[in-house]
């Protein structure tokens, strides 16, 4: 990848914005049954593996830093007890996100470092969300968790490929990417566009 493409996938508001997570990741996810529960923390758990990250039962902190939901209406967020005191302006969010007809919403936190240390993963499960394999949605959903992408990062390609016989895996190059990205000489979190040009020399 070339540094321009990768400044690109962090470029959010116009602004150079690189963040990975700071502490391991302690996933749970809600509405969904135990066998597509136990996809998506394989996917997690592979990506993690795959970047020399790690992952736990539970943060020390947060219990649970990674919640996915799984829903068909976006107002079902606004039921979730305790839901707007995690995520900032819930109540504004889900009539913007019903008026543009979006079928996912990530928001993450970060700390005083500015790494990530929790992510929100919001997903309505429409047509295009419910025919997508649970293999490739849980793979997809968690390489988009494992940094803090670009408004635009994934807008025009996936972060999966096909292989010749038909399976889906991440893709060569957002895997080199997140490797890259985890290298502990790299600082975790960066809003100057040069830290492109060290991505680019570890892939």
């Amino acid at each position: 990848m070339q540094p321009q493409e990768i400044e690109r996938l962090f470029t959010r508001s116009g602004e150079y914005f690189f963040a990975r997570w700071g502490r391991p990741l302690a996933p749970i996810v809600f509405g969904v049954e135990d066998e597509t529960l136990s996809l998506i923390k394989g996917a997690f758990e592979a990506l993690c593996t795959m970047s020399a990250h790690t992952m736990t039962d539970g943060d020390p902190e947060l219990g649970a830093n990674v919640m996915m939901f799984f829903f068909r209406d976006w107002e079902e967020l606004l039921d979730v007890p305790d839901l707007g005191r995690m995520v900032d302006g819930l109540e504004t969010l889900v009539p913007r996100l019903q008026a543009s007809g979006a079928n996912q919403y990530r928001a993450f936190r970060f700390d005083k470092h500015g790494a990530i240390k929790a992510s929100f993963v919001f997903l309505r499960m429409d047509a295009a969300l419910s025919a997508q394999p649970a293999e490739e949605l849980a793979l997809s959903q968690a390489a988009q968790v494992m940094l803090a992408w670009g408004e635009a990062a994934f807008s025009d390609r996936s972060p999966l490929a096909q292989l010749e016989d038909g399976r889906v895996v991440l893709h060569p190059q957002i895997a080199a990417l997140l490797r890259a990205a985890y290298d502990p000489v790299l600082p975790v979190c960066a809003r100057d566009a040069s830290h492109a040009l060290r991505l680019a020399a570890r892939i």
